[in-house]
């Protein structure tokens, strides 16, 4: 830079090796070889998981988790030190674990782990004492207890606290709802689907790393990245069981193919699309084949209708709060599914397919919506929603 004094090379590396001891060259503090260290020990962790050598892994540390996640069937697991507090002997590490489940994962699961170590004595070796979630972050199946698997045609189930009998039946819902999609959606995806069984509601929640409150009225969940088949690598559908159990037959097929519309639309669903798009196509895929007719599948809208209270305008994403009104909530879904509904009804299925699709497609929310109804189906958003106002008037008369 003109007007300052350059310094030679050899005053430069001479300074550098001056400071070295307290400070590397360029002001950053010398590496700590313990997180090279606590690397090495949860590699080898790794390895003791994949290789199922319980020696191995006990010798690492605390060896509670090994058995409980002996039964997944894993494909890669790893964790990546990402910091390392260190105070004398004992060590807190910052964590990220990634790991694939063999058959049904296109790319890995993330979470961040808190691991903490100790070792005996300056020189001695690092040992895991605990892990845990880090924070914020949603628990694992085996951070709850034994891990138990069983394999459907197109499904793999992982249940904690449940019997062999209980996750088979599991297993032949998602297997009878996987083709049930697949006959509806023209999109790519992978067929199969990975059902999370925990012991209760809590369990749920535990592992969506959110309060019970939030999902006690709540059958299940499908938990994977929006925005594109790149960050669509595995979906897992989490059930709760207290909630799912008290649903008929019909209902808990409904519920089932519904979640796994969410994996196989995953990566063609982005920020663009609207809730009463995803979830109206999800319930109208979860019904397609039930012979159920709209007032036995839409109660609530039904009501609303009967008693001249048409909604003025479709679901917005805030009216499918899981903290809304449980009518207001059933009214949201119903309206989205009828939507939907309306579309293949009007329109064609195939149609509705490329609607869902070019909605996602869209750069962001605005305007997805708009430049589909008029590219793919040939109305302006005012008359696509005159139409379903119409249509739930004929349907509900």
């Amino acid at each position: 830079m003109a007007g300052r004094r350059r310094v030679s090379g050899s005053s430069v590396v001479a300074l550098c090796l001056l400071l070295v001891s307290l400070v590397a060259c360029g002001g950053r503090t010398a590496a700590d070889p313990a997180r090279a260290e606590v690397q090495g020990v949860l590699d080898r962790r790794a390895a003791a998981v994949l290789g199922h050598d319980r020696a191995a892994y006990a010798g690492t540390g605390a060896a509670g988790a090994f058995d409980h996640l002996s039964e997944v069937p894993l494909a890669a697991f790893g964790y990546r030190v990402r910091d390392v507090d260190r105070t004398g002997d004992t060590a807190t590490a910052d964590v990220e674990l990634s790991y694939r489940v063999a058959g049904y994962d296109r790319g890995a699961v993330t979470a961040g782990r808190t691991v903490r170590l100790s070792r005996d004595g300056a020189g001695g070796r690092w040992s895991v004492e605990s892990e845990r979630p880090a924070e914020e972050s949603g628990q694992q199946p085996w951070d709850q207890g034994a891990v138990r698997a069983v394999r459907g045609t197109h499904s793999l189930v992982l249940g904690v606290g449940q019997s062999a009998g209980t996750l088979r039946r599991f297993a032949d819902l998602a297997d009878r709802a996987v083709p049930a999609v697949s006959a509806a959606w023209d999109g790519d995806w992978a067929r199969r689907v990975v059902v999370v069984v925990p012991e209760s509601v809590e369990g749920m929640a535990g592992l969506l790393g959110s309060p019970a409150s939030s999902y006690r009225g709540i059958a299940a969940v499908t938990t994977g990245e929006t925005g594109g088949r790149e960050r669509a690598p595995a979906d897992r559908i989490i059930v709760n069981p207290d909630a799912y159990g008290l649903l008929g037959t019909l209902g808990k097929q409904v519920v089932l193919t519904h979640e796994t519309t969410h994996v196989a639309t995953r990566a063609d669903t982005t920020s663009a699309t609207p809730l009463w798009l995803s979830e109206g196509y999800a319930d109208w895929v979860g019904y397609r084949d039930s012979g159920r007719t709209p007032d036995q599948a839409a109660p609530e809208l039904a009501r609303a209708v009967s008693e001249d209270r048409v909604p003025a305008r479709l679901p917005t994403d805030e009216d499918f709060g899981f903290t809304a009104d449980a009518d207001e909530l059933a009214r949201a879904y119903e309206g989205g599914w009828l939507a939907c509904r309306m579309i293949a009804d009007q329109w064609g299925e195939e149609r509705l397919d490329a609607f869902y699709q070019a909605v996602g497609a869209h750069d962001e929310r605005a305007g997805a919506v708009e430049e589909a109804t008029d590219e793919v189906l040939g109305v302006t958003p005012e008359e696509f929603t005159a139409r379903w106002r119409a249509y739930l008037r004929s349907e509900f008369g």
